[in-house]
């Protein structure tokens, strides 16, 4: 039985990097050493998974669907920092090195990618863990993916999605298409919380039937329902796509260990 381990790379590279900056004085040296860490961490990684196939998956440079669909998308968020954008090739080199191939297209988000990769397993009943601390992902718990916090040393499972959102991992899409994500610049409904979001998927299951419901004196169903497209926005953003041509086929990421230099 094959077992996909998936790195979200950026993700991993920027934490990795984060506490190099204030050790390190020159954009070289930093890029030295987050290679270094970064090979460590792939290591263990790999040692603890025991994964059949690796694959890092990263974003593409262009601004993808979602930007042209809604140009506020992401806004203002910082900008890589100079050491991971001008040694983005090495970075990828040391993940050769560690036997991990790198996957990235023109314009597909890495989430979109990593989503179509492991809905391609999962419905196989084959095993995938992800590495991210991206709680966007826990939309694909249903799917069978085992997403690991590798830096809190935590799954992000069923327990973590009750605990963190109050619903379902089902459910996920739909509250974040009502509350929206401010880290991704993602409208939701104005004046809707997690609260009252909460509320709202307890009572009625899903977006879908709580735009289907007759206007009552419900302040937050009328809310919602008063910005119908607002909601349906957020939800076409925040869903992961499934459907992204990737290009090759399994054999081409199997995991095979070299020696490290």
């Amino acid at each position: 039985m094959a077992h996909l381990l998936i790195l979200d790379a950026l993700n991993l590279i920027r934490r990795l990097h984060a506490p190099v900056v204030s050790e390190q004085s020159t954009t070289h040296a930093q890029l030295i050493a987050t290679q270094q860490r970064l090979q460590r961490t792939v290591m263990t990684i790999l040692d603890e998974v025991q994964p059949t196939h690796v694959v890092a998956v990263f974003d593409a440079d262009a601004p993808g669907w979602r930007h042209r669909l809604y140009p506020q998308y992401k806004q203002g968020r910082s900008a890589m920092p100079e050491a991971l954008a001008i040694g983005m090739t090495a970075l990828q080199d040391t993940l050769w090195q560690c036997g991990v191939d790198s996957l990235l297209t023109d314009e597909d988000e890495a989430d979109d990618l990593i989503a179509t990769l492991s809905l391609q397993l999962t419905q196989r009943q084959q095993p995938v863990t992800l590495i991210s601390t991206d709680k966007g992902f826990c939309q694909l718990l249903p799917r069978g993916v085992a997403i690991r916090d590798y830096f809190n040393r935590r799954w992000l499972d069923h327990q973590f999605v009750q605990q963190h959102f109050g619903v379902e991992p089902r459910q996920l899409v739909d509250f974040w298409a009502l509350t929206g994500i401010n880290g991704s610049h993602i409208p939701g409904v104005n004046g809707i919380g997690p609260k009252g979001a909460q509320t709202l998927l307890q009572r009625y299951g899903s977006l879908d039937q709580i735009l289907s419901q007759s206007v009552a004196e419900d302040k937050l169903l009328h809310k919602v329902q008063q910005h119908a497209a607002a909601a349906r926005l957020a939800q076409t953003l925040v869903r992961l796509r499934e459907d992204i041509p990737l290009g090759f086929n399994l054999r081409a990421i199997r995991y095979a260990p070299r020696p490290l230099s």
